[in-house]
């Protein structure tokens, strides 16, 4: 027998690619203002993109709760410096 009061949320583990606006933005200022904005943020990475152009690639571990993953990439959206986030992989962890 099924019970759905038992199952137990798991986490997942999202990986997002920041793009930001120009290559006149300071990377190191971006990714301490995601640090700040994003608590559970794991890991971040630099992605050469082409004419001085970097994006960021972050591992960060959320609820699997609905909405979870969305609220990540919408705050991720609205610091300053960001032309875009997007999720370009998730599994559970």
């Amino acid at each position: 027998m099924w019970v759905w009061g038992a199952i137990k949320m798991g986490n997942v583990a999202l990986i997002l690619r920041i793009m930001p606006e120009s290559p006149d933005v300071d990377i190191a200022v971006l990714k301490a203002e995601i640090e700040k904005k994003v608590p559970q943020v794991r890991d971040i990475q630099e992605d050469p993109i082409g004419y001085g152009l970097k994006a960021l690639k972050l591992a960060v571990i959320v609820s699997d709760a609905q909405g979870e993953s969305d609220a990540i990439e919408k705050a991720l959206s609205e610091i300053p410096g960001v032309e875009r986030a997007e999720i370009i992989e998730l599994t559970l962890t």
